[in-house]
Formats: C-alpha cells, structure tokens, sequence
C-alpha cells in the first residue's frame, strides 16, 4: 500500500484536487463515480494508519459522522466498499472564519452572530445525540458563500453512547490551546459547556480580533486558562454590546460552573441578545484586572527593594570581611646601612 494523489482512484472516487494536507491526513476533492457527485476524501497518512489510537479515533470519527444528520454539520458518506482507511464527505466550497478573519478582523457583528447562532444549533442538535465535539476552532468551521456554516472533524469528539476516551492515550492530540476551556488543560474529558466554552472563544475571536486569553507561548496559554480570567472583549473594543459581551463572558466562564448549563440556554440569547441581563461580569473582571497589575507592580517594587537592599548589605559585610590592604607607611630610613 501507498500514498494516493490526485488524478487516481479509491474505489468509486476519482481524487481530482488536493485542498489541504493537516498534520496526519491529505483532503482531496474528488468524484463519485457512481453517480457524478462532488466529494471530499480525508485519507491518513500512511504511517498513522498501523497505529492502534490513531486507528480508533478514526473510525470513531466516521461513526459519528455517518450517525449525524443536520443541516449545520457535514454530512458523511456511506462508500460501497473500502480498500483502505479514509472518510468520504459531501464537498463543501466555502472558508472558515480564521479566513475571514484574515481579510478582515474583526468581523462585523451582525456575521459573527450568524455564525454562532447556526453553530449553536449545530451543537444543540449534536449534544442531543450524546456527541460532544470537544475540539471547536475557526479551522474546523466553514462558511459557504449564502451564509450556511458547517462543522466538521470529529476527530476527538466524545461519544457517550460508546466506550469512554480518556485523556492519557490521546494527550498530544487533544484539542487546541486558544480553544480549550480550562478543564480540558486540566486533563479531564468535559461535557458540553466545553463546546460552549469553545464556542464563546471563537465568537470572543471574531468579534474583537483577540483571544480572550494569550500568552508568549502554549504553555504560557494553558497555564492562563486554568489560574486567570479573561480580559472583557470591551476592553478590545470598546463599542462592543454590553449584552453581547455578558453572553461571551457568561460562556467562556473559568469554572464550568458558572457557564451556559447547555447550548440550549446559549443559543437562546444568542437569538435575542436584547433580553439578556447585563450582570455586570465585564466591570468585575476589569476590577480584578486592575487590582492584580496593582499588586504585580507592588510585588516588583518590593522585589527591586529587597534585592537593592540585599546588595547593599553584601557590599558592607565584605567591607567589614575582607578590609582592602594599605600598604605600609614608607620610612625615610627603613632599609638603609648606617
């Protein structure tokens, strides 16, 4: 067995067009030849395709997808027959949102609610058929040119129907730090406000062009999400909605807690923004903000203090040690023979 490429055949599909290559599959666009349809083929590498976990999440992925049925989520194809591991989907020609937010950041309002209210029913829908996505990033999201958004990969979804996954066999390929909820970081598998946290990051995302959480590096990222809060997305942009920012804050809450109890409740407000009740959530955070720069800035002061005056009492004690040597008085007559 070997790698595919365009312009060959798998079983009834003939690959006509690369679209993208991930870390441990290459997607092509491709032809029913059954039927004339457009499709797109995940294949793994070669190389993944002996390995025991990476065997199982794939799999899991296609079961889930084949058992999902909505209007917001890819639709899974059922081939005749298979030759090899691969996922078979509807094609889809549309961008993701971290796409659109390339050409323009942040997005405008009215768009990036669109894109969280038909995400949010997506997840409703999914959470009902005992699926938690666990792994929602603008990449795994697309947007077609009438609007309609579709959610793919479900690579390290969680199916509660079937044998439980945990975190310990499949630790370098569980979700995405900027999109984690925290715990996640943690290590524990999640339930569904792990999507709603997911999903009130990607809408905090587009809404200001910044994560409400960042850091120099992944570990500085996931070290926030589990001991800091997030900066309220007015401080970004200040014009933002006070009720829209009360559903972002209310959904990417630290403690689970404290979030959305479900999508259902999300999606609720995300129709009708105008009839949520502003908490004043934004003006704590941003009290507590100002309250640890405060005691950071003290801390760094009393930190320089102590270390001047630690240095200044190191030079005096090796004064006191260690005198410096004068040399001896000369003697106009020391040395002379009388």
């Amino acid at each position: 067995m070997r790698e595919v490429n365009v312009g060959e055949k798998l079983d009834q599909y003939e690959l006509t067009d690369l679209i993208a290559r991930s870390g441990m599959a290459s997607i092509f666009k491709g032809r029913d030849l059954a039927d004339g349809a457009t499709v797109a083929i995940k294949v793994p590498y070669l190389q993944f395709e002996s390995d025991v976990v990476f065997y199982g999440r794939f799999q899991r992925e296609e079961e889930i997808g084949r058992r999902l049925d909505h209007p917001n989520i890819i639709r899974v194809l059922t081939p005749r027959r298979k030759s090899r591991m691969y996922i078979a989907m509807e094609y889809i020609d549309g961008v993701s949102p971290r796409a659109m937010m390339r050409d323009k950041r942040p997005l405008d309002t009215a768009k990036a609610l669109d894109i969280a209210r038909q995400i949010s029913g997506a997840l409703v829908y999914m959470h009902s058929q005992g699926v938690i996505h666990r792994d929602l990033k603008p990449e795994n999201i697309l947007v077609t040119e009438s609007g309609q958004v579709k959610l793919m990969d479900f690579g390290i979804a969680l199916d509660e129907s079937a044998r439980r996954l945990t975190w310990s066999g499949l630790s370098s390929t569980i979700g995405t730090p900027d999109y984690m909820a925290p715990e996640q970081v943690s290590g524990r598998r999640g339930d569904v406000r792990t999507d709603v946290y997911a999903l009130g990051t990607m809408l905090y995302e587009m809404l200001t062009g910044n994560l409400p959480l960042e850091g120099e590096n992944v570990y500085a990222v996931m070290r926030a999400k589990t001991s800091e809060d997030p900066q309220p997305p007015s401080r970004y942009r200040p014009d933002l909605n006070p009720h829209l920012e009360e559903i972002i804050l209310h959904a990417i809450a630290r403690q689970p807690r404290d979030r959305y109890g479900s999508a259902a409740e999300m999606q609720q407000d995300l129709c009708d923004p105008s009839q949520v009740i502003v908490t004043g959530r934004a003006h704590r955070l941003h009290q507590r903000s100002v309250i640890r720069q405060r005691i950071k800035r003290a801390l760094w002061g009393a930190f320089f203090f102590v270390s001047l005056a630690s240095l200044f009492a190191l030079l005096i004690w090796l004064a006191n040690r260690y005198p410096a040597a004068h040399p001896a008085p000369h003697h106009p007559y020391r040395g002379e023979v009388r």
